[in-house]
């Protein structure tokens, strides 16, 4: 056992990535069912609407899981804080913002933070914080994204030089490849996003998981540039439509209003591929078929076992 999973209490160091208001509780709780860490986003919700959540996942698991808190996304501060105390939520993962005014309140209550990074100057600024530990985000990842596109690969080993925490890799992974390459590159776990999409306990519209598993290495699109607020989405008519205004001028209002979670929501449960938009990682080409939490994880170790075991049996003398 690493110590990213003595430091959560999970049997494997994978972790669930936040997913705004399309989180769940069936899909977090069936992750961390399967020994992963479940994690459900309070995205732009209030507290009253997440708790009825939250005593669903406790009911449906007595495992670990966590609660992702966006920083700058939600208007909430300490109410946060007090729910997730109320329902003794061991983990908290916070983006999207400054972390340094949460992370003493959580550890006061013995919550165990991760704070989400794009570049080694923030995970610095974390790890200073107090943070236990620090998700290095590259720009191949889902959704809302760091402006510097620092990618994974990238990313890790300059954090792990600088970094004496742990850390887990995000964005860019889908299998065990993914897996073993990020253990390699000096990661203490991987968090996944996509993947996911299309377990079986999601309940994601049919069109989504049929866009991600039909997806192939150029099914993604950025948008946002031009505004500084970069997304990474699947190119669905919607994403157009959006490339096509930005070329044409858009305005940084006009772009949030088009980029909310109501628009995310129309896409990804509603499967509205005109009116709304469908976040996805540049690993959607890498997925093929549903199957349930527990396949996806068991999977993911199996083959990282499997690459470790061939690169020593092929390159180490």
């Amino acid at each position: 056992m690493n110590r990213l999973c003595k430091i959560l209490n999970i049997r494997f160091p994978i972790i669930q990535g936040g997913m705004g208001n399309i989180s769940n509780a069936p899909l977090t709780a069936a992750i961390s069912e399967a020994g992963a860490l479940g994690t459900f986003g309070v995205g732009t919700r209030t507290p009253e609407e997440v708790e009825p959540i939250l005593q669903q996942i406790k009911r449906t698991t007595t495992k670990p899981f966590a609660v992702n808190i966006p920083i700058s996304v939600t208007k909430y501060g300490k109410e946060w804080i007090d729910l997730v105390s109320k329902y003794s939520v061991p983990v908290v993962s916070l983006s999207a913002g400054n972390p340094a005014n949460f992370i003493p309140y959580l550890k006061e209550r013995g919550i165990k933070v991760m704070t989400v990074v794009g570049t080694v100057k923030h995970g610095l600024k974390a790890m200073e914080a107090g943070t236990d530990i620090v998700v290095g985000e590259g720009f191949e990842a889902a959704g809302i994204n760091s402006p510097y596109e620092i990618t994974t690969m990238a990313l890790i080993p300059q954090l792990r030089n600088s970094l004496s925490i742990p850390i887990i890799a995000a964005g860019g992974i889908g299998d065990g490849r993914g897996l073993a390459a990020a253990l390699t590159l000096g990661a203490d776990g991987v968090q996944l996003g996509t993947r996911f999409i299309v377990a079986k306990e999601a309940p994601f519209s049919k069109r989504y998981k049929e866009k991600i598993i039909q997806a192939n290495d150029q099914a993604t699109v950025i948008v946002g540039r031009s505004v500084g607020k970069i997304r990474r989405l699947l190119h669905t008519p919607y994403a157009q439509q959006l490339l096509t205004e930005e070329q044409n001028g858009m305005d940084e209002e006009t772009y949030f209003r088009k980029t909310t979670e109501l628009v995310h929501w129309r896409g990804a449960m509603e499967g509205d591929v005109e009116n709304g938009l469908m976040n996805s990682g540049q690993i959607a080409g890498l997925v093929y078929a549903e199957q349930t939490a527990e396949e996806i994880i068991d999977s993911l170790i199996q083959e990282a076992k499997q690459a470790i075991t061939e690169l020593y049996k092929s390159y180490i003398v």
